[in-house]
């Protein structure tokens, strides 16, 4: 299960003798054509607010599979910046060979067409081919508040890898959020 609150506790509205706070996605429907919202993401008239419509979003937890065994969980909060987050970190484990929390702890960058400037964590690119790139007229600018991914890797550490004692399921936490810790068991 999912939940997606938008803001820092999202409307601020919780629901009568529940306890779920309400979300504020209102924000991920374009107010004002080509006004930034709180995650930067300027947008235009497809996603302005109307009756029966649904806003854009970027919720995206994703479960991988092979051979109808589920491999991998991921997820991660951050707006626009989900996308990326997710899928640098699935790369980082199948394409790279990354253990779960390598791939999760490694460095990031996010582009979003608009503002024209993709932000890079440090350590993301090396100085010289960050230097080449803007000589081609890329820009760059400091990291953004960053998603804090959670993954699972089942089986093993690494895909590939061999089983540590008797765990099956092997959590990553991001160090980025400062808080938590992942334990596999």
């Amino acid at each position: 299960m999912t939940y997606t609150l938008n803001d820092w506790f999202g409307s601020g509205v919780m629901a009568n003798k529940t306890g779920v706070l309400l979300n504020d996605e209102m924000d991920d429907f374009t107010s004002k054509i080509g006004v930034p919202n709180m995650y930067g993401l300027v947008q235009g008239e497809a996603n302005a607010i109307g009756p029966g419509r649904r806003p854009l979003s970027s919720m995206s937890p994703t479960i991988v599979t092979k051979d109808g065994k589920t491999v991998m969980v991921v997820g991660t909060p951050g707006g626009s910046r989900i996308l990326t987050a997710t899928l640098l970190t699935m790369l980082n484990v199948i394409d790279y060979g990354m253990n779960i929390q390598e791939a999760v702890d490694a460095p990031r960058f996010h582009q979003q067409w608009l503002p024209e400037s993709t932000n890079l964590e440090r350590f993301t690119l090396s100085p010289d081919t960050q230097k080449i790139l803007e000589g081609w007229g890329q820009k760059f600018s400091g990291p953004q508040p960053f998603n804090n991914v959670a993954a699972i890797l089942v089986g093993a550490p690494s895909l590939g890898g061999k089983p540590v004692g008797k765990n099956r399921f092997y959590g990553a936490n991001d160090p980025r959020r400062n808080s938590g810790l992942a334990l596999g068991y």
